[in-house]
C-alpha cells in the first residue's frame, strides 16, 4: 500500500544537539506507522513512510541488475537505509550521524515535501540548489528538448 499523501511545502526546523529533527506537524500522521531514511540524490536525505519505502524497494527488486549504474543506485538506496522507526511523542526523529554527514547537516535544515517523500537538506545546500536551478525552472518550456510535465 502506498501513501495517499502528497508531500509539498518547505519547512525550516533545526537539528538539536542529539541530531533530532521535528517532522512538520501536518505530516506526522503519515509517519505514525513508521518511517525509513536513506541517502537522497543531490546530497539530501529521503524520508519515506515505511509502506512507501517498501513499495519502492520491491519495485527496485524487479529491475534487471545487469547494468552497473542500476546496481549502484539500488545499493546506495538500500544499504544506507535506516531501520524502521517511528517519531517520538513530540514528532521528532533522530537523523543518524552517517546521514547527517552525507547531507552536510549541522543545525539549520530545510525539509521539503516532494510527492511521495520528504527531503531533508542542509539549509545552505538547499539555498544553493535553488539558486542553481531557478532560471531553468523559470524558462523550462523554452528549451529545444522540452519534456512535458502534466499541468505545467
Amino acid at each position: 500500500m502506498t501513501v495517499e499523501s502528497d508531500f509539498h511545502g518547505t519547512f525550516t526546523p533545526r537539528l538539536d544537539d542529539k541530531g533530532r529533527l521535528f517532522i512538520p506537524a501536518r505530516y506526522r500522521e503519515d509517519f505514525r506507522a513508521g518511517l525509513v531514511m536513506t541517502t537522497g540524490q543531490e546530497g539530501c536525505i529521503y524520508l519515506f513512510p515505511v509502506a512507501e519505502f517498501r513499495t519502492i524497494s520491491r519495485a527496485m527488486a524487479q529491475v534487471p541488475s545487469s547494468a552497473a549504474n542500476v546496481r549502484a543506485m539500488v545499493r546506495m538506496f538500500r544499504a544506507n537505509a535506516t531501520p524502521e522507526e517511528a517519531p517520538d511523542r513530540q514528532g521528532r526523529i533522530t537523523v543518524p550521524a552517517t546521514l547527517r554527514t552525507w547531507a552536510g547537516l549541522d543545525r539549520d535544515c530545510a525539509v521539503l515535501g516532494n510527492g511521495n517523500r520528504l527531503e531533508i537538506w542542509a539549509a545552505d545546500r538547499w539555498a544553493t540548489y535553488q539558486d542553481e536551478h531557478a532560471e531553468g525552472y523559470a524558462t523550462y518550456s523554452q528549451g529545444s528538448e522540452e519534456v512535458v510535465i502534466p499541468g505545467l
